[in-house]
């Protein structure tokens, strides 16, 4: 079956009395669609993990929490965000620096501070339409469809979030 003529010739030898056009323009949307989705690129830059895409992030889901290190209770929820996200494989836990830093400047600020989780780089706006919030710390649960379900503007305890977390998933 392997030949080396082009995609659309192979495509138009099955248009015959056997094959309507509806089936020979399934056939090209599908071939489209694995095309499209074999050269989709990681456009989610996350620093402290791999950089991954939306496609990657659905069905899971999500939790965003927006810090500062000139916040001083953002700090102290720093170790319980990391402790929510050890206890819970079953979801993806990233950090975004409401200074919006490059991973240059965040680098030694999440050394410092020692954030385990990964840091998106990429602004949650442009992946979910999150805005920055009016204060900090803020997090924010995704469901596994891409949609905010819950946004809460104060700081949190590991305690809180997995009831929260237990409390969505229902």
């Amino acid at each position: 079956f392997f030949t080396q003529k082009p995609a659309y010739e192979i495509l138009s030898g099955l248009v015959g009395s056997e094959m309507c056009i509806r089936d020979r323009n399934r056939i090209i949307q599908l071939f489209t669609l694995l095309i499209l989705l074999g050269c989709q690129k990681n456009d989610i830059e996350v620093f402290n993990g791999p950089d991954t895409n939306l496609t990657s992030l659905n069905n899971n889901w999500v939790v965003i929490n927006y810090w500062a290190d000139w916040c001083a209770p953002c700090i102290k929820e720093i170790p319980e965000l990391n402790e929510f996200a050890k206890e819970n494989r079953d979801l993806l836990v990233y950090t975004f620096n409401f200074d919006h830093l490059e991973e240059d400047d965040l680098a030694p600020i999440a050394k410092k501070f020692n954030i385990e989780v990964p840091s998106l780089i990429s602004h949650p706006r442009d992946i979910w339409g999150i805005e920055t919030p009016p204060a900090v710390p803020a997090t924010y649960f995704i469901n596994p469809k891409g949609e905010v379900v819950l946004s809460l503007f104060r700081p949190q305890t590991k305690n809180t979030l997995n009831k929260i977390f237990l409390d969505l998933k229902k």
